[in-house]
């Protein structure tokens, strides 16, 4: 009896009786190590279907890149696929819903990813802080081995990895990571507090991320964790990954477009060459306006603009509790757990 009594005990920690599935915690946990296994065969074997030893270099180039962005591709849908069998939620659950409201949140977040780089831009420009080197021109890239691909060729590549790299990052840290966070804390915090905590946890989980990139400082990690909080923002007063998706993708491509470094890295193409001038503190230097304190100005302007199209769009602006509530696939079925 003791030993029965024990196991249930053992039991009870990892599995929810009332939903029949792992809690929270062991569901990440074991989404982590399946997602991973299931990520290396997946690129190995994307890697061994074409060898293109015997391409030219521009093809060579461009069949490099594309595979990159398939694994990248491909590694967002393992782990969307396994969350979704491990949490047994839908889709919309993970602020994928993809009805005409997301979408029309992806145009503002698409708006404001243009809008904010083209600011950084322009002010830099009328203070004296950039100067323009060229128009479409090609340079060194941390990203790809672009090898002789021209200016266009490398920005249709950029354009495409954005899309799908940033679509990613937004999927599985606010879209998985949050979602899951914020339902295992939400009967020790309540839910309006477990939303909040977790969006905070993941912008500076976000910010530990970037941390080793190339140039980076304690003001660039601080920068870009304030900027997760944000796209945590895009989604927590929503429910819907529309925002944050629309705004990373055009942030991150519109940062290389102007010349800027990309969190510091080189994206080896622009539209518009530039070269900082002035104070690395004010505009980043090597790592672009993200590492500076210009970012900030950004910070507050994106904010200002998520507020007035949640409260346009959504009548209010507040926390959406929903996020720390599963939307399963299947009914609970309450009178057999009585």
């Amino acid at each position: 009896m003791v030993r029965s009594d024990f196991i249930m005990e053992i039991r009870g920690y990892m599995i929810n009786p009332r939903e029949k599935r792992l809690r929270a915690l062991w569901r990440v946990v074991l989404w982590f190590f399946v997602a991973a296994f299931g990520a290396i065969v997946f690129a190995g074997t994307l890697s061994q279907l074409v060898n293109p030893a015997s391409f030219g270099p521009g093809l060579r180039a461009t069949y490099v890149a594309v595979r990159q962005i398939a694994v990248y591709a491909g590694l967002t849908a393992i782990a969307v696929g396994v969350g979704y069998l491990l949490d047994r939620r839908h889709l919309s659950d993970y602020g994928l819903g993809f009805d005409r409201q997301w979408w029309r949140d992806a145009a503002f977040g698409l708006g404001l990813g243009i809008g904010l780089p083209t600011l950084f831009l322009l002010g830099q420009l009328a203070t004296g802080l950039l100067t323009v080197t060229g128009l479409l021109v090609t340079g060194p890239s941390d990203t790809f081995a672009f090898g002789p691909l021209g200016a266009v060729e490398r920005l249709a590549l950029l354009g495409l990895f954005f899309i799908v790299q940033a679509s990613a990052e937004e999927i599985v840290v606010r879209g998985y990571l949050l979602t899951n966070a914020a339902e295992g804390l939400a009967g020790t915090l309540g839910k309006w507090r477990a939303v909040v905590v977790t969006t905070v946890a993941t912008g500076v989980l976000f910010g530990v991320l970037h941390a080793a990139n190339p140039s980076s400082s304690l003001l660039s990690v601080a920068n870009i964790t304030l900027y997760g909080v944000l796209l945590g923002g895009c989604y927590v007063l929503t429910g819907r990954l529309g925002i944050a998706c629309g705004f990373h993708v055009a942030w991150n491509f519109t940062l290389g477009l102007y010349g800027f470094p990309v969190s510091g890295l080189r994206t080896g193409a622009a539209l518009v060459g530039t070269r900082a001038t002035g104070s690395a503190v004010l505009t980043g230097g090597s790592f672009g306006p993200e590492g500076g304190l210009i970012a900030l100005v950004g910070l507050l302007l994106g904010t200002l603009a998520l507020a007035w199209w949640v409260g346009r769009e959504y009548g209010d602006v507040a926390v959406r509790e929903a996020i720390a509530i599963p939307t399963l696939r299947y009914a609970i079925r309450e009178n057999h757990e009585r």
